[in-house]
């Protein structure tokens, strides 16, 4: 659950940018003997979190893809995804380049570096530069439950960066908007069954 603390001082303080893109190595190539045929898992929307200070809000937009060959962990991950912030008469972002995408059922979790921001972000003094954020997703099908978002927040300065693919439970609920999660037809070994599919929440219908 976000603390308190950090809910209350808003998410200025949380992570730092600058306005050059990084460039994200790709993770290694996953070795496998059963079965060399990758599949694509799909995050995309956006979305207003709840928030529980007045007259602020923070959205989060997202357009990532993965693909698998065997098990949990992603071949390769990109896209973008973008946290704003409006408060004071002023809209504040940063956008982030996608290091990792995994999703598991209606689930999913995005990390990624902050390669830039909205013009005279306090971000791009708070923290390290291209520090790594992750977010979380609750997707579920219509009907089945409430849409969810959870923030990881950023290290602070001079600290190991967050770990990639790691993000908190997604404790925040949506007020608006909404997200389309796909996930990969992934082979599994031993002879188990592929697993997958799609899900759908807030104003988007399932993929």
């Amino acid at each position: 659950m976000l603390n308190r603390t950090l809910r209350a001082t808003a998410l200025l303080a949380v992570v730092a940018a600058v306005a050059a893109p990084v460039a994200v190595a790709a993770p290694a190539r996953e070795t496998t003997t059963v079965s060399s045929l990758s599949s694509l898992s799909s995050l995309k929307g956006e979305a207003r979190m709840d928030y529980p200070v007045a007259n602020q809000e923070v959205r989060v937009s997202v357009d990532a893809r993965s693909t698998y060959t065997v098990g949990s962990i992603p071949q390769r991950s990109w896209g973008t995804f973008r946290i704003s912030h409006a408060q004071d008469g002023k809209v504040y972002w940063g956008e982030f380049k996608v290091d990792c995408l995994t999703t598991g059922g209606p689930t999913a979790t995005v990390t990624g570096r902050l390669v830039r921001t909205s013009p005279g972000h306090p971000w791009r003094t708070v923290l390290d530069p291209h520090t790594r954020m992750g977010v979380s997703f609750f997707v579920p099908e219509k009907g089945k439950g409430e849409a969810r978002i959870g923030l990881s927040g950023a290290t602070k300065k001079g600290e190991p960066l967050l770990t990639k693919c790691m993000a908190p439970a997604a404790d925040a609920k949506i007020v608006d908007g909404g997200y389309t999660l796909h996930e990969a037809q992934r082979a599994l070994p031993r002879g188990l069954s592929a697993t997958g599919g799609s899900w759908g929440a807030g104003s988007r219908s399932p993929s």
